[in-house]
């Protein structure tokens, strides 16, 4: 039976460690933490009225130098009936332990490990004991590098997953295919001398302060600054290699069953220098490069750009956020129309 303990979000969030035995690091764990919707009204039960999603389990996976602290994401699927999970990855957030190299990894498809764990346990139901009665969906919801590691593990594991939403996910790196096939080998070679070979720091911290500017303040004022650094995590080039390898993957096509909903800002800035337009684009990935790379993943994709958001579009200024909200409300309204159990 999984072991519960009170989170850092505070009231309605909890959270579990999932043992992932050691590396030449040490101890390895990844933390699942949940929030739970508030049980239905006396009338709703005598009504027989239902919330949209109370048959729906969502997985909430990261980004990059990331972990989970967005409680209104939480309160929107909690609200409409679901069940919310988010893991911090090994080496992430809750789950970083001292002399651990930050969010290194240097073969994706070992994320599997905990993603079969928190699966598990959110298996056991509500209380963490007995086991879930009926069936359940499953929506597995991804930013970033994040979003890139769920599209691997939902290729890899057909009719898992009922739903697919992706936030600005990884799937393609900014550089045109002839700097692409330059680079490539680079790394390749660099990884194989040296996999704990740091690159260059080219995260000004423009970012984060973007995000501090216009962003949701409840939830980004009681960030941890060692999980999520104002710059990013360094960038190793085993990890870098593990990037492209699941990158070139997507490029090849991956045939996802599930219906698929791709979030992105309507554009990219380049953050070589602060200025308000920072405050209104994805400044860390090409969103036109994401959107081709994203017709790759499965043959039912929706893409929305919304003007306005950040990398995040769920951490943009409120008027690119609500919006953001409203286009994955709408997709889901649609997606829970058609895809019943």
């Amino acid at each position: 039976m999984t072991v519960w303990r009170a989170d850092i979000l505070g009231d309605g969030f909890e959270c579990a460690d999932l043992d992932l035995g050691e590396d030449a690091e040490g101890p390895l764990v990844a933390t699942l933490v949940r929030s739970l919707p508030a049980p239905r009204s006396f009338s709703d039960r005598v009504l027989r009225r239902h919330r949209a999603f109370e048959d729906v389990d969502v997985l909430y996976v990261h980004g990059w130098s990331d972990y989970f602290f967005q409680r209104d994401l939480a309160r929107f699927w909690t609200d409409r009936g679901a069940r919310f999970y988010a893991l911090d990855l090994r080496k992430y957030g809750r789950s970083l332990r001292e002399g651990q190299t930050a969010g290194y990894i240097d073969d994706l498809d070992e994320y599997g490990a905990e993603i079969e764990l928190a699966l598990a346990v959110m298996d056991e139901g509500d209380g963490g004991g007995a086991a879930t009665a009926q069936p359940r969906r499953l929506v597995l919801f991804g930013h970033s590098t994040g979003g890139l590691v769920l599209s691997l593990w939902a290729a890899a594991h057909p009719g898992r997953a009922s739903a697919l939403l992706l936030n600005s996910p990884w799937l393609a790196l900014q550089l045109t295919g002839a700097a692409r096939q330059l680079l490539v080998p680079i790394i390749n070679l660099s990884a194989r001398l040296n996999p704990r070979e740091a690159g260059p720091q080219l995260d000004y911290g423009f970012y984060s302060r973007a995000q501090r500017e216009v962003g949701p303040h409840d939830d980004l004022a009681g960030l941890n600054g060692a999980w999520r650094p104002e710059r990013a995590h360094p960038v190793f080039s085993g990890w870098m290699r593990a990037i492209l390898a699941g990158q070139a993957r997507v490029d090849e096509g991956l045939g996802i069953d599930a219906p698929i909903l791709t979030l992105l800002s309507e554009r990219s800035a380049i953050p070589l220098r602060w200025s308000d337009e920072l405050t209104r684009a994805d400044t860390v990935l090409d969103v036109a490069e994401v959107a081709r790379a994203a017709l790759r993943l499965g043959p039912s994709l929706a893409v929305e750009r919304i003007d306005g958001a950040l990398h995040d579009v769920f951490l943009s200024a409120p008027d690119a956020r609500a919006e953001a909200y409203r286009r994955l409300d709408r997709w889901l309204t649609g997606w829970a129309a058609v895809h019943t159990r």
